[in-house]
């Protein structure tokens, strides 16, 4: 019998039922094995991978519906064609609908409609088989869901998503600003077996401390002033599906407290409401805080840091991995062509050449929006020097160029104005203190909101990573 022929498990708690099954199936070329009930099942398939399975629905011991069930909470089985008796075929496709059956027969069965469907779903378990074979293959080629980056930092990362993904593992998610964070979580959720459900991100900075829990549990009508109606929060949104808790360091302690309880009993309550509701949700978090700084600073619960850094990804900043700018560059301008319908096919040498002296502060944020106003400016053809703005030339480079190696200095050559030197010094600064913000604003003798306006004005994202 060929090595790839089509896997078929046959789930029948009545002996005769199953057997003559599989001795046609068996005919027919398939592969087959039979499984008295649904835990029978189960443990066949642990070693058995089947393409396609056929199941009875009222079996003693683990029915049908809940072999079903049990299959979907694990990220799903084979394609399940049910088979049924007359007179429960609403039940049929109930189950279809509810628990992802590929298709229903009555009994007795029809050996052709059988063949049909059998030879249908196995069409279609190999096609998701292949695509996740080519998922597989761009990774390895510098591409991971939206992530870019052949570098060693960057295949570091994808080999870590690779293994977590296929987990229940909550994971921690780190890096400066700007750095993909929340493509890490996409691609986290994407690999997984939960990809047929939602992805939730919230993020944690840019919520009011007051909404903060009806956002992430809900909330009941009446359970405050402007509670109009009942509410999902995100942990109900994200029903067996992901949860990104973006910037988990700018959360309220107190609500860290409610959140670790939730974590750890998989149950919500809405604000206002009585019951709990059983969730079953994959968390990521994320965050550009120096983690052991949060925890000295009781910014983020020990508790809760242990509970989410179960797998821990760092994200590394642009310029530790700047041999992928060509590789990013190409994948940026294909999404600007697309979203603004422009033409532009290249980048110059020059450009290039300047895109590798700057530091990037904003990370690939920055690059982005770098590309995007030059794409816009160019519109067809090849972005040159002309199209960057003032912050990416020769002069700056030369600005934030450091003396001799050493980071703590910078050497400024003739010619440099005096905003690219202001701009150089609190770069540097900022490296300095790895990004702590707080730290350079003192650093520097300037106030910490004069410092986010004099970044917002060099241009560098300010956003969550």
């Amino acid at each position: 019998m060929a090595a790839n022929a089509t896997r078929v498990l046959i789930v029948d708690d009545e002996e005769n039922q199953r057997t003559g099954l599989a001795s046609m199936v068996t005919a027919w070329g398939f592969i087959a094995q039979t499984a008295a009930d649904g835990q029978e099942a189960l443990d066949k398939l642990a070693t058995f991978r089947a393409h396609v399975m056929v199941t009875d629905l009222m079996m003693p011991r683990m029915d049908g519906f809940e072999l079903l069930r049990r299959l979907e909470a694990q990220g799903g089985g084979p394609p399940a064609i049910v088979v049924t008796a007359f007179g429960n075929i609403e039940t049929a496709i109930a189950t279809m609908h509810d628990l992802g059956a590929f298709w229903f027969l009555e009994k007795p069965i029809e050996p052709r409609a059988l063949r049909v469907l059998l030879e249908r779903a196995a069409s279609q378990q190999r096609l998701a088989d292949e695509a996740e074979r080519l998922k597989r293959e761009l990774s390895y080629q510098g591409v991971l869901g939206e992530l870019v980056g052949r570098a060693a930092p960057m295949q570091e990362v994808f080999s870590l998503v690779r293994q977590v993904a296929p987990s229940k593992a909550a994971v921690l998610v780190t890096g400066e600003s700007g750095t993909g964070k929340e493509l890490v979580a996409r691609a986290i959720h994407s690999l997984s077996p939960r990809a047929a459900g939602p992805f939730v991100a919230i993020n944690c900075a840019a919520m009011p401390e007051t909404l903060m829990e009806s956002e992430l549990f809900g909330h009941e009508k009446g359970a405050f002033t402007g509670a109009l109606e009942r509410r999902a929060g995100c942990f109900e949104l994200a029903q067996n599906g992901t949860l990104l808790l973006d910037e988990i360091g700018d959360m309220p302690v107190a609500t860290q407290a409610k959140l670790l309880r939730v974590l750890e009993d998989s149950r919500v309550r809405r604000l206002g409401g009585k019951g709990e509701i059983l969730v079953d949700v994959r968390v990521i978090a994320s965050t550009n805080k120096v983690l052991s700084e949060a925890l000295k600073k009781n910014e983020l619960r020990e508790d809760l840091y242990y509970r989410l850094n179960v797998f821990h990804i760092v994200l590394p900043p642009l310029r530790d991995r700047l041999d992928d700018l060509p590789l990013l560059a190409e994948a940026l301008l294909r999404d600007m062509n697309r979203k603004h319908g422009t033409k532009v096919v290249d980048i110059s040498r020059d450009v290039m050449e300047e895109f590798h002296r700057y530091h990037w502060p904003g990370n690939v944020r920055e690059l982005r929006n770098t590309l995007e106003r030059a794409v816009i400016l160019t519109g067809e053809g090849t972005i040159g020097a002309v199209h960057l703005p003032g912050n990416l030339n020769s002069a700056g480079a030369a600005a934030i160029a450091s003396d001799n190696g050493d980071p703590a200095c910078i050497r400024l050559r003739v010619g440099t104005t005096i905003d690219e030197a202001e701009k150089a010094l609190i770069q540097r600064t900022l490296e300095h203190t790895k990004n702590n913000k707080t730290r350079a604003a003192e650093i520097l003798g300037i106030s910490l909101k004069t410092l986010h306006n004099k970044l917002k004005e060099y241009g560098a994202a300010e956003g969550e990573g």
